[in-house]
């Protein structure tokens, strides 16, 4: 895309697709299920824990353990964002995909000790966390986002480190 084609239409093309949301529910507390029309996470329904947010941000406040507010989520924009009853009470896709990004279940938990061939007692060590505590992490729910993050940490550094030696 040229200059000029910017400003003829007034979009710039990044060639990253925006996130946007085809259908979202409540399932619990800061709990939401989300099916992505478009982004990164574009086709797949995952639930979202949207907590992180909620407890950051001083304009979402209202729901910090208000379960009947929360309730009232609804799209808005053509899926570009979701709001909820009251002054403000909006949360854009994008947000919502950064922190869908930042998550990790059991079954990933699972695929990055393969992915990375580590044992239990490795990942352990590697993670500073107690053989007990992988275990767990294995077991159905949700990952403790400070792990996600080490992991997804480490196999950013992994890629580049390969990347340097090619």
């Amino acid at each position: 895309m040229s200059e000029t084609d910017i400003l003829d239409t007034g979009v710039l093309d990044t060639g990253v697709p925006m996130a946007r949301i085809a259908a979202a529910r409540v399932v619990g507390p800061s709990h939401l299920e989300i099916t992505w029309a478009a982004g990164n996470r574009g086709g797949r329904t995952e639930t979202v824990d949207v907590a992180p947010l909620i407890g950051s941000y001083k304009v979402y406040r209202p729901l910090r353990g208000d379960a009947a507010l929360f309730a009232t989520a609804r799209l808005i924009d053509e899926g570009d964002a979701i709001a909820w009853d009251g002054p403000d009470l909006e949360m854009s896709a994008d947000l919502i995909e950064t922190i869908a990004e930042q998550e990790m279940d059991s079954a990933e938990f699972a695929r990055f000790l393969k992915r990375n061939k580590l044992t239990q007692e490795a990942a352990a060590a590697l993670l500073g966390r107690s053989r007990r505590q992988i275990g767990y992490y294995l077991n159905p729910g949700p990952v403790p986002r400070i792990v996600a993050l080490a992991c997804f940490g480490y196999e950013a550094l992994a890629a580049r480190r390969r990347s340097d030696a090619a």
